[in-house]
């Protein structure tokens, strides 16, 4: 007989209605369950099925559910709701810029990555913004460095955002436009020189053994032990774990390059058993429809 297992029932807000929302480990049987009950909906945001608080009857989940798992409906029953979500303010639109289409050929002929694309448009244009009217080939470093100085200033900019905000507009000066010597002036922010918080391996493995989910349990044991990077996670194909080789290859990695990583013996374990009962088509971690899994939800 299959034990049972936990469901806790809470009160919460999602899309500004109020809702009931159900947490428990996967289980298809319960999945099942849940999926013959009117109003049953899952939430891609909040990683979880849900009913509309003025919709859900407890005696008819009582009467569906009851038998397969224990139903906690603890904070159901003291009233507890989360708060609504504050209201978001209204951001107003950044004026259309035209970027130079030099500048956007240029980022697709040297084939950067889709991120840093969307990176250096933005804030190139931002740039663009700024000096409005401005002929881009008159505008010297002086003036360049006095634009990232008043960022840092007004906005607070951290670190990494002005060494991409100097990438992005170094990149159509050095370039687009072939000036190197001249504009590797613009002043950088000194490298920090923090050192990371590192796990121990005791640490890790705790994080791993109470992580009940087998499917979060490959997704944490995958990054920890092949040391990969969150969009190589996403990116891995079934095809990708080479078993008999005991690798898994990385496809299109940082800098467009592949690489082999190793498979430990105890991770090609787990991933048999994720597979069994996952039954993934394409990609090695499948998101509910199988599609690739999110990187936010990672």
């Amino acid at each position: 007989m299959k034990p049972k297992r936990n469901i806790v029932l809470a009160g919460d807000y999602h899309k500004g209605k109020a809702v009931v929302t159900l947490r428990f480990d996967f289980d298809r049987e319960v999945i099942d369950r849940i999926k013959t009950l009117d109003g049953a909906r899952w939430s891609a945001t909040k990683k979880c099925w849900y009913f509309d608080k003025e919709a859900f009857h407890l005696s008819d989940f009582f009467n569906a559910l009851s038998s397969i798992i224990f139903i906690d409906y603890s904070a159901l029953k003291s009233g507890k709701t989360a708060k609504p979500p504050p209201t978001k303010r209204k951001t107003i639109p950044k004026p259309h810029v035209k970027l130079p289409a030099s500048y956007l050929n240029l980022l697709d002929q040297k084939r950067y990555s889709d991120s840093t694309k969307s990176t250096y448009t933005n804030y190139f244009g931002d740039f663009i913004r700024y000096f409005k009217g401005r002929e881009l080939g008159d505008i010297s470093v002086d003036e360049i460095n006095s634009y990232i100085l008043e960022l840092i200033r007004k906005n607070s900019i951290s670190h990494s955002q002005q060494n991409q905000r100097i990438n992005a507009i170094k990149f159509y000066y050095e370039k687009v436009l072939g000036r190197e010597k001249l504009y590797a002036q613009i002043e950088r922010p000194r490298k920090a020189s923090s050192l990371p918080n590192v796990l121990s391996p005791t640490e890790i493995k705790l994080l791993i053994d109470s992580t009940r989910n087998l499917k979060h349990k490959c997704i944490i044991s995958l990054l920890y032990s092949a040391g990969l990077r969150r969009s190589e996670l996403t990116n891995l194909k079934i095809s990708d774990v080479l078993s008999d080789q005991m690798q898994i290859k990385i496809r299109n990695s940082k800098g467009n390059k592949d690489r082999f990583v190793g498979l430990s013996k105890h991770l090609l374990v787990l991933l048999r058993e994720y597979f069994r009962e996952y039954k993934p088509k394409e990609w090695l971690i499948e998101g509910l429809n199988g599609e690739k899994y999110g990187g936010t939800s990672i």
